[in-house]
């Protein structure tokens, strides 16, 4: 039986077979879990297609995190497929090209990198919690926030404060028996990462710099620690935040 059997999960962030999202829905429904999808506007029929290169081709219901009418009746919308949640994922981010450029960076491109990238994540748990009575878990996916990385800029300030709404929703969830922990990830080439001007400059040193060494094109390892922590196998740990970088972030200049 596998960790993740009989759970039902809902899924955002699935664009791409080479995406962490799909790798955490691969690897879940591989370990017993029952999967949902999100994705909305026009990618809509790019994640249904891509959803049936999963083992089971999932529902996919749509949402904007950005859209209130969408998060408001996720819950009721949800109820037509699954009669209940046990775990999310969040895995969104969004952030203008002029939010890459820290000191030219408008307001404007910083407010919608903000909102899609971190306030999403409180406003995802809030559209899910109705589903979640039995508690559960929810898992994000960041980019260690800790450091002024090249080129991140103010999608790094977003994922900053993206790290911080984790911790409140810990505090405030945890009394619902749900648990709130994130994933940070070495960098892989993804359908984010190439949206990221000068991204390159991650993948060329942090072989190198991690202890385990590091595979940009395999997002294996980060699924499955986002699926452990679907499951019921950290049922004590919340708030936390889980490297899955190779050891890069243990290491001095």
């Amino acid at each position: 039986m596998g960790i993740l059997e009989g759970k039902k999960l809902l899924i955002t962030g699935v664009l791409m077979d080479s995406s962490i999202a799909f790798h955490v829905a691969k690897v879940a429904q591989e370990e017993g879990a029952e999967v949902v999808l999100t994705s909305f506007g026009r990618t809509m029929k790019i994640t249904q297609t891509i959803s049936r290169r999963l083992p089971t081709a999932p529902t996919v219901v749509e949402l904007d995190v950005t859209d209130e009418e969408h998060l408001d009746t996720l819950a009721e919308r949800l109820k037509e497929h699954v009669d209940g949640l046990d775990g999310v994922l969040h895995s969104i981010g969004f952030a203008p090209q002029g939010a890459f450029e820290f000191m030219t960076g408008t307001w404007d491109d910083v407010a919608v990198a903000m909102r899609a990238s971190a306030y999403s994540l409180k406003a995802l748990a809030v559209a899910a919690l109705p589903l979640m009575e039995n508690g559960g878990s929810i898992v994000g996916l960041t980019f260690d926030a800790k450091f002024a990385w090249p080129v991140y800029d103010w999608m790094g300030v977003a994922k900053a404060a993206f790290e911080s709404t984790n911790r409140y929703l810990a505090r405030d969830l945890g009394p619902k028996n749900v648990r709130a922990n994130l994933v940070s990830a070495g960098p892989l080439r993804t359908t984010a990462a190439k949206s990221i001007p000068g991204f390159e400059r991650f993948e060329q040193v942090w072989g190198e710099r991690a202890p385990l060494g590091w595979d940009i094109s395999d997002p294996v390892p980060a699924a499955k620690a986002c699926a452990v922590l679907l499951s019921d196998w950290f049922p004590a740990t919340t708030g936390e935040i889980i490297h899955v970088d190779g050891g890069v972030h243990i290491m001095g200049q």
